[in-house]
């Protein structure tokens, strides 16, 4: 016969997968009466677990939101889902708190059945990642629940915030939306002291506060694109201007709008960035494989010449007999790079061109060129640096 401790927190299973059974489908399910099952519920509530009884025959059981979280029953794919989940919050970048997920993973695992624990752990400690783990500070849980909170229900927040150059201030928004880009969480919204649109680091928020007044609906305003453009316009050493011979459809699918602003011209693309170096650019532009025409600035043009003559150097490179042994064969040879490849492509002749008259119309919106690689960091609003 089972204990009375496990038909209650087999009651308490029942209750968060199905609120609503009568005392009578319990009272069946548990094989007790319906008198005990009322005593369950009593018991339950009196350990912090709060358990509403509905009225009449056909009333039923279900748990109110208490002061505390109830013990949640996981069957062994969600206490699963849930770790792992947690340990790619923390490789990702999208959890909360610098230990708020250490605390977590720690709870659930000593909860764990010792099997279950084990087969976890070995996924845990057996997987490998494609990509580096995040490395941006953490926002806290409560700035990020706060925003989100005041963004659905179009609150006001105050921020305390501290700009990247290390300056505290106290900022008034109207949260449009949060997103998560790159390792990093950010908001973005109406700064209403400048009557603008901004974009906020979470991790460099110390505070949120939740304001009375409340905001008008921003309509179909696209937190993800104001973000991204934000991010496009980060200010670095060089402006770049490169006609691209592709269509707007093939640009866009190899570089995204934190990477450079793209315009579809007569000509081609027009591809509009800033970068910090300018042989990183030349780089990239050479492993997208299309013919381009440099439009600004020059130095990019004498990048991209010197790096067409170190392909050719190294490609006329004499392998020896040794090298020409190994040689892969055309199979290994006639891989396509796909999307990812970068600097694999030598410049043809299209690459070195002057730019004619037709470089000389307006560049459109100024977007930033990040080196090829390098993660996203900051953002062109005042509140993304």
């Amino acid at each position: 016969m089972p204990h009375p401790v496990t038909r209650v927190l087999t009651l308490l299973e029942l209750l968060q997968a199905r609120p609503g059974l009568t005392g009578a489908e319990l009272a069946r399910r548990l094989s007790v009466d319906e008198r005990t099952i009322r005593r369950y519920a009593a018991r339950l509530t009196e350990l912090g677990v709060p358990v509403e009884a509905g009225r009449g025959r056909y009333g039923g059981y279900r748990l109110l939101p208490g002061y505390k979280l109830p013990p949640l029953m996981f069957g062994e794919d969600e206490a699963a889902a849930v770790v792992l989940g947690l340990l790619a919050g923390r490789r990702t970048g999208l959890a909360v708190g610098e230990e708020a997920t250490e605390s977590a993973l720690a709870k659930i695992r000593r909860v764990l059945p010792a099997a279950l624990r084990e087969r976890v752990e070995a996924v845990a400690d057996t997987v490998e990642h494609t990509s580096r783990a995040a490395e941006a500070p953490r926002p806290a849980a409560g700035a990020l629940l706060t925003l989100a909170d005041a963004a659905r229900r179009r609150r006001l927040v105050r921020l305390r915030y501290r700009s990247w150059q290390g300056r505290d201030s106290d900022r008034e928004l109207a949260p449009y939306g949060l997103v998560f880009h790159s390792g990093r969480w950010y908001v973005t919204g109406l700064d209403v002291a400048k009557g603008e649109i901004r974009t906020f680091r979470l991790d460099r928020v110390g505070s949120a506060e939740t304001l009375a007044g409340g905001f008008a609906d921003p309509g179909a305003f696209d937190p993800v694109a104001h973000v991204l453009a934000s991010l496009s316009a980060v200010p670095y050493r060089h402006e770049v201007r490169v006609l691209l011979e592709t269509t707007l459809a093939d640009a866009r699918r190899r570089l995204p709008p934190s990477v450079a602003a793209l315009e579809e011209t007569g000509e081609g693309v027009l591809m509009t960035g800033r970068a910090d170096r300018l042989d990183g650019m030349a780089a990239m532009l050479a492993g997208l494989g299309w013919p381009f025409t440099v439009l600004s600035p020059d130095a990019l043009r004498r990048e991209v010449t010197a790096l067409a003559a170190r392909l050719a150097a190294y490609g006329s490179r004499d392998p020896g007999p040794a090298a020409a042994s190994r040689d892969p064969g055309p199979a290994a040879a006639s891989r396509d790079p796909g999307p990812a490849a970068s600097g694999s492509h030598a410049p043809g002749p299209a690459e070195s061109r002057a730019p004619g008259p037709a470089g000389s119309g307006d560049a459109g919106p100024a977007a930033a060129s990040h080196e090829p690689g390098a993660a996203v960091s900051g953002g062109a609003a005042e509140g993304a640096q």
